[in-house]
């Protein structure tokens, strides 16, 4: 989700950077070290899912249900860390009324952590009845 949210609202949409309270050059330092971070995290999960996959270990329905799981907490974590309680940087700047912005931002983290659950929730209700199925 760091990189959607770097890609798009930081790059394309220029809305804000990681960091807008000082300069624009450290705006600027700050979504390069967030775009590093984020590099970083996506290459040792993809090591970390290849090792899954060798080991015949990796349970799709999981793997996507963590997947939805860490967008959505990122999304939120955004939204009400880092945008209003820590106030490092608002969704966009030069609107009158930020409430719009932050219902949705909010909301689609809310939607994309449900989805998460939801798998998950699935995931462990197959793997219980495929075990019971099993024992019989």
């Amino acid at each position: 989700m760091a990189a959607i949210d770097e890609i798009v609202f930081h790059q394309i949409l220029g809305w804000h950077h990681f960091y807008d309270r000082s300069t624009p050059q450290i705006g600027l330092l700050s979504d390069g070290l967030l775009h590093t971070a984020e590099i970083v995290v996506i290459v040792a999960a993809l090591f970390a899912l290849g090792d899954l996959r060798r080991r015949r270990a990796l349970a799709p329905m999981s793997a996507w249900g963590g997947f939805f799981l860490g967008l959505g907490a990122f999304q939120l974590f955004d939204g009400i860390v880092d945008h209003k309680l820590l106030r490092v940087h608002q969704i966009r700047y030069g609107v009158d009324d930020l409430l719009a912005y932050d219902l949705a931002w909010n909301t689609a983290g809310a939607v994309l952590l449900l989805i998460g659950a939801a798998l998950v929730w699935r995931a462990r209700a197959d793997s219980t009845r495929s075990s019971a199925s099993h024992n019989r």
